[in-house]
C-alpha cells in the first residue's frame, strides 16, 4: 500500500521509465502476496497451488485471473495444461464447454450443474472431478500420436476411443484430438447414432458417468438395424427395463472381468428390416451375449 500510495507522486514526474521502474516492487509484492494465500506446506509450487485452489471449488467456474494470482507466475496457463495432460486432472476450459454445447443434451446437463456453456468465457475453467486420473499421461501420449495423422476428425476420434475401450474419456481430450475445432462433438454423435458405435454418456443412460465424459463400451458396431434408435427412446427403454437384460437379468452392476457380458443393447422385437419401428413397444433391453443369441 505504501508503494502504491507513493506512486501518486511519481505520476507527476515526466520520466516514463522512472515511473515503470518505481512500479516494479509493487508488482513483485502483489505477486508474492497472491502466491502466499495457499501455504507452502500445502502447495510448494505454482502448479500445486493451482490444483489446490481448484479442488476447493469443484464444479465452479473459475476465472483465469484467479489462477494467475494464486500461482504467482506469468505462465500459469501452461501449468493448467500440465495438470490436464501430464497429471490427469479433469479441468475443462471455456473453449471445451462451448464446443460441447453443440449437443443440446450436454448443454442441459451442464446447466443442471449451474454452468451455462453459452455464457462461459474462453479463459474460464472448471474442475470436473476431484479424483486424479492416473492413466491420463499414457492416454495423452496416444492422443498426440493420433492427432498428428492426416485423417478425418471422425476417424481420429474412433481410433482413440478404440484404444481406450471401457475407459472414461473426457471432452477435453476429444477437443484437443480434433485440433480444438467445433466439429468433434457432432462427430461423436454421428459415430453413435449413424455408425452404431456404443459410445455412452450420462445422457444416453449411464447415470454413473460424470457430465462430459464418453465411454466406448465395446469394440464393435451395433447391428445395422439398431443404429437409428433415437437417444430419448434408447434412454426410455433402458429406464423401463431397469437397466437389466430382460432375458438373463444381467446389469452393469454384475460386470466382472471373466464375464463376456459387458454392455446393454437394444433389440427390435419385430425386426427393423421387416418393418419394425424404433418405438419403446418394439424394443427390449438385452445384454450383448443374449443379443448375439437372438440374432443367431
Amino acid at each position: 500500500m505504501e508503494l502504491l500510495t507513493n506512486f501518486a507522486e511519481e505520476l507527476k514526474k515526466d520520466d516514463l521509465r522512472q515511473k515503470v521502474v518505481t512500479l516494479v516492487p509493487a508488482f513483485h509484492a502483489l505477486r508474492d502476496l497472491g502466491s502466499s494465500l495457499i501455504p507452502k506446506s500445502e502447495a510448494s509450487s505454482a502448479r500445486d497451488r493451482i490444483i489446490a485452489y481448484l479442488k476447493q471449488y469443484p464444479g465452479i467456474i473459475i476465472d483465469g485471473d484467479e489462477l494467475m494470482v494464486v500461482s504467482g507466475i506469468n505462465e500459469w496457463a501452461r501449468r493448467v495444461r500440465e495438470l490436464r495432460v501430464q497429471f490427469g486432472w479433469w479441468i475443462y476450459s471455456g473453449v471445451t464447454f462451448k464446443q460441447m454445447a453443440q449437443n443440446p443434451d450436454d448443454a442441459e446437463a451442464f446447466k443442471a450443474m449451474g454452468i451455462d456453456p453459452s455464457l462461459i468465457k474462453t479463459d474460464q475453467y472448471v474442475l470436473m472431478s476431484t479424483t486424479q486420473d492416473l492413466e491420463a499421461a499414457y492416454r495423452w501420449n496416444v492422443l498426440n500420436e493420433i492427432r498428428k495423422k492426416k485423417i478425418a476428425v471422425k476417424e481420429k476420434i474412433i481410433e482413440y476411443l478404440r484404444k481406450n475401450v471401457g475407459k472414461q474419456v473426457t471432452g477435453e481430450e476429444l477437443s484437443y484430438l480434433a485440433g480444438n475445432t467445433k466439429e468433434w462433438a457432432r462427430r461423436v454423435r454421428e459415430l453413435r447414432t449413424e455408425e452404431g458405435w456404443p459410445i455412452v454418456t450420462k445422457n444416453t443412460g449411464r447415470d454413473d458417468l460424470p457430465v462430459g465424459v464418453y465411454v466406448l463400451e465395446k469394440d464393435r458396431q451395433a447391428y445395422v438395424y439398431d443404429r437409428k434408435i433415437p437417444d430419448p427412446v434408447r434412454v426410455a427403454v433402458l429406464t423401463r427395463d431397469h437397466f437389466r437384460c430382460t432375458k438373463c437379468g444381467w446389469s452393469r452392476d454384475d460386470a466382472s472381468p471373466d464375464d463376456p457380458r459387458n454392455m446393454l443393447e437394444l433389440h427390435h422385437i419385430h425386426q427393423h428390416k421387416d418393418g419394425g419401428d424404433n418405438t419403446e413397444d418394439n424394443l427390449t433391453t438385452l445384454c450383448n451375449v443374449c443379443h448375439d443369441d437372438e440374432h443367431r
